[in-house]
């Protein structure tokens, strides 16, 4: 027979199988119940395999599929050419949109593409290259879990020692809390902290912890969440920036927050009695209202008359003190008109309303006793007390 073209492994190409039908590691390749592949042996056992059996088996299939020329040490070069061809190849990197390729060179930082598109970098372990995905936006719960229940349905469980917070008004508050953030420099995330969401959520509940300590509890539940999570999520930005985190806080929203049930029929009561407190002090502030413009009006009203009278009492002082003055003056200058003057006027005042007999002192000098009618002096039967008080 003709010789026939060797088989790489070792199987001849034509005519039967009996004489050797093996495979590359030399092991019988028969259906029967003979051995099924490496290592097992004819007998149906388990058998070690014999490894200079094996690498003299591999080294004899090469030489048969090389030509005679590329034995030795021109095979030896190909093969490592192709080898550290492959390891150069390795360097070639892709980055999508959104993402960024960190580069490291023997563990430390060593540059970062921002572009998407083609890049290279010397191959591990020289240079190594970690995608970041910095479009995405990631999201962080505080006081509560998702987990996938039956059905791949998410379902929601409450976690005290987060979501339980203390009020400035000595109230406890329930609180699910979510926090979105992105990457904004892929360096930071990396290299800056350790482990960035165990992080970012310490932070958060310490952030969300101040605000709600420093604020009410009514106006927390009910129209104050919106400025409560922004007030969060500046403290939030504030911290993670100090730490050179590479972590941006988009948005803080505030799922639920509600008194929790153990104080639920306390804080009714609270509410209650600052409700019934606030009714009684409008009910105060418009009788205070109606009185103190009374009162006011009062006030001013009797000023003004103390102040006329003031003004009347010093006004009559001023003309009394005037006149006497004047009556002085005059006094001075000629004291027997002054006195006579004063004399008849006092007279005059005084016995204006008397009854008076006028009698002439010529008549007595004549000798006639004067006639003086004394009952007509007295005052007539029934008269008032009055004209007797006026004789």
């Amino acid at each position: 027979m003709p010789d026939q073209p060797n088989n790489p492994w070792g199987r001849p190409s034509g005519g039967d199988n009996r004489g050797g039908n093996r495979g590359p590691w030399g092991s019988g390749g028969g259906s029967g119940g003979g051995s099924g592949g490496p290592g097992r042996g004819s007998g149906g056992g388990d058998v070690p395999p014999d490894l200079d059996e094996m690498l003299r088996k591999a080294q004899e299939n090469l030489r048969q599929v090389f030509p005679t020329g590329f034995q030795g040490p021109r095979l030896f070069a190909i093969i490592m050419l192709g080898i550290v061809g492959l390891w150069l190849a390795s360097g070639f990197y892709i980055v999508v949109p959104g993402e960024n390729g960190v580069i490291q060179r023997f563990g430390k930082w060593k540059d970062t593409k921002v572009t998407a598109g083609l890049g290279y970098h010397f191959p591990y372990p020289i240079e190594t290259m970690t995608k970041v995905n910095v479009s995405e936006m990631r999201r962080l719960s505080v006081g509560f879990s998702d987990r996938m229940g039956i059905g791949s349905t998410a379902q929601r469980q409450n976690l005290p020692e987060e979501s339980l917070m203390l009020t400035s008004d000595a109230n406890i508050v329930d609180m699910d809390m979510v926090v979105l953030w992105t990457i904004k420099s892929a360096e930071d995330y990396m290299f800056s902290i350790r482990d960035p969401e165990s992080t970012i959520k310490k932070v958060a509940e310490s952030a969300i912890r101040e605000v709600v300590g420093q604020t009410l509890m009514f106006p927390l539940i009910t129209q104050e969440r919106d400025n409560v999570a922004n007030r969060a999520r500046e403290i939030m930005s504030k911290a993670l920036d100090s730490y050179k985190s590479g972590i941006t806080i988009n948005q803080v929203l505030i799922q639920r927050a509600e008194v929790h049930p153990d104080v639920q029929a306390a804080f009714q009561d609270v509410q209650s009695a600052k409700q019934d407190a606030i009714e009684v002090q409008n009910r105060a502030g418009a009788y205070r209202e109606d009185i103190l413009p009374k009162a006011r009006g009062d006030a001013i009203r009797m000023k003004q008359e103390a102040e006329g009278y003031k003004q009347s009492v010093i006004a009559r002082a001023s003309g009394d003190a005037d006149r006497f003055n004047s009556i002085y003056s005059a006094y001075v200058v000629n004291k027997d008109v002054t006195k006579t003057r004063l004399y008849i006027e006092t007279m005059e005042e005084v016995m204006k309303n008397a009854q008076k007999i006028i009698m002439d002192g010529d008549a007595s000098k004549a000798g006639v006793v004067p006639y003086m009618p004394l009952n007509e002096l007295k005052p007539a039967a029934g008269a008032p007390a009055a004209s007797t008080s006026k004789q």
